[in-house]
């Protein structure tokens, strides 16, 4: 490799880990290091995380992917920082204050995936204020106005103390830099920012003293300015720099939410496509997968799709409007399936015998059996941690039918596969309503944990019929936020235009139509399955009320 070969850093802050690549302004990948990252439940539905913690691992999965890399540290020319949509609080002095009611002040992030702030939810949807049409028509309690709302009314200290407030990829940048410059992704995904208004976008100050949180932009807490995505944010300072083992004036991209840096790192193909047909961009789902996942839907003009985020302007491919499908529980909840048995131990003695993992067990299981039709007798509603898309119900959970008293291996297999079904069939049901409103996906770029499992891929194409891109580089999240860095140090003009030279399609997975009335039925069943649980949970209240 040569020594006056320039590289970038693309940083993810996942749920579970901080993750580093190494990438060259071709858009490959040298090098890679990972670090798991501390996670806390304090309390049912309460889920944190530590600022110091996951900067610490930064560094340390920076310095191993530069290892791993064999280059200099001296060689890397930008870096940008993506992650979780999780709320960080810092207090008057920048320290980190404590969102936790276990009162810890190394606790200061509540994670997107905590739902501790479900009544300020309610209460904000209550509202009806205008600003509720730009995140599907209802606020989700993984969004930042709940959360903070929750501080204020059970933290009263922690608010008091509060000094800054801010995206998880945001404080990344603040750290990075000392630069308090806010991604017009997280604010737009995430606050409620307006993108599309006034010449930068803009507040609507209204929403905020309606909910009760007048004060959020009092001593600078939440900035009034927010950056496009390719944004310069500032450049390293030398504490950062020696905490992440590279040279201060490394230049620093805005940040930019995880899934959104997915959707830049696959779409590059659609971009290079779409210079010469606009509508190929109608036509593209990204979907980014791992503990849940998200579904990426651009356009030129806004869509209002109820229980669907967004529209959001600007908030991934710059000037297009961006809405946003998700599932609250994919992965999470696929290992919730293997793990909640008496089998799970047997599953994993089999995965060491075979030098193998246990989803790969699962697979060669569910093969023996022969096709989709060996799940007919179960159906599976995997609403385990609510509904985000399309249905945008918090409480909703999950439901099987179809259970028997059978401990096997081969029944865990069965459930396993069930529920790879039953998640595709959600993509199903976003992809409908977003055609529904004048989306016309055919193709889906995939990315993600979910992209390693065969089966998991096939069955998403059979059961959308669509056709399933798979990246070249198949760590498109961190190539997509290596992308912001070439564009935040001038390597190259724009997003739009690094995309296609740094972002290219690799395998293509075509839908088998053979199964499809089986499919079809299924998601009928699907669908019911929902209505089933919400009369179910009707005649449940009643009964309390009567008592």
């Amino acid at each position: 490799m040569k020594h006056d070969q320039e590289f970038l850093v693309g940083v993810d802050v996942g749920t579970l880990s901080a993750r580093a690549g190494i990438v060259d302004l071709k858009g490959n990948l040298v090098g890679m290091g990972i670090q798991p990252i501390s996670i806390y439940h304090p309390q049912t539905d309460f889920v944190e995380q530590s600022s110091e913690d996951i900067w610490e691992k930064t560094g340390r999965a920076i310095k191993e992917a530069i290892k791993q890399a064999q280059i200099e540290f001296q060689q890397i020319l930008g870096i940008s920082f993506d992650a979780t949509c999780s709320l960080v609080c810092f207090d008057k002095k920048h320290e980190p204050l404590t969102i936790s009611p276990t009162g810890d002040s190394k606790r200061n992030i509540i994670v997107w995936m905590d739902h501790r702030a479900i009544k300020e939810a309610n209460f904000i949807n209550q509202t009806g204020h205008r600003v509720l049409n730009y995140v599907g028509g209802k606020i989700s309690p993984e969004q930042q106005p709940p959360k903070l709302k929750w501080i204020k009314e059970n933290l009263s200290e922690t608010w008091a103390r509060a000094g800054k407030f801010m995206d998880l990829a945001d404080f990344m940048v603040f750290r990075a830099t000392g630069q308090d410059k806010r991604s017009l992704c997280t604010n737009v995904c995430k606050w409620t920012y307006l993108g599309h208004e006034g010449k930068k976008g803009s507040w609507d100050y209204t929403f905020f003293e309606m909910i009760g949180l007048g004060d959020l932009f009092e001593e600078g807490k939440v900035p009034k300015l927010v950056y496009p995505v390719g944004s310069f944010a500032g450049i390293l300072t030398k504490k950062s720099a020696r905490e992440l083992g590279l040279r201060p004036g490394v230049k620093v991209g805005v940040g930019i939410i995880d899934a959104h840096a997915g959707g830049i790192g696959l779409l590059g193909h659609c971009a290079k496509l779409g210079l010469k047909d606009r509508n190929q961009w109608n036509k593209a789902l990204a979907l980014i997968g791992g503990t849940s996942s998200c579904h990426m839907a651009t356009s030129s003009e806004p869509r209002f799709i109820p229980g669907v985020w967004g529209p959001y302007w600007g908030a991934m491919i710059p000037d297009m409007w961006l809405n946003e499908g998700g599932q609250s529980a994919t992965g999470s909840l696929i290992d919730y399936v293997i793990k909640n048995n008496s089998s799970y131990e047997n599953l994993e003695e089999l995965a060491e015998k075979a030098h193998t993992d246990i989803y790969q067990v699962l697979n060669q299981e569910v093969s023996r059996y022969g096709g989709p039709e060996w799940t007919k007798d179960i159906h599976i509603l995997p609403y385990h941690h609510g509904n985000r898309s399309p249905r945008a119900d918090v409480n909703a959970r999950g439901m099987m039918v179809g259970l028997t008293l059978n401990q096997s291996v081969s029944e865990v297999a069965k459930h396993y596969y069930a529920t790879l079904q039953a998640i595709a069939y959600g993509t199903r049901h976003i992809i409908e309503v977003m055609n529904e409103k004048g989306y016309q996906i055919s193709d889906i770029y995939m990315c993600g944990g979910h992209t390693k499992n065969q089966l998991f891929v096939q069955e998403h194409a059979d059961i959308t019929g669509c056709n399933i891109y798979l990246p070249e580089e198949r760590e498109a999240v961190l190539l997509g936020t290596a992308i912001l860095a070439a564009v935040a140090s001038s390597k190259y003009c724009s997003v739009r235009e690094a995309m296609p030279q740094m972002s290219k399609v690799g395998e293509v997975i075509r839908p088998n139509f053979n199964n499809k009335k089986y499919h079809d039925t299924r998601y009928r069943i699907f669908k019911l399955m929902y209505e089933q649980f919400k009369e179910i949970g009707a005649l449940s209240n009643e009964s309390i009320l009567e008592t």
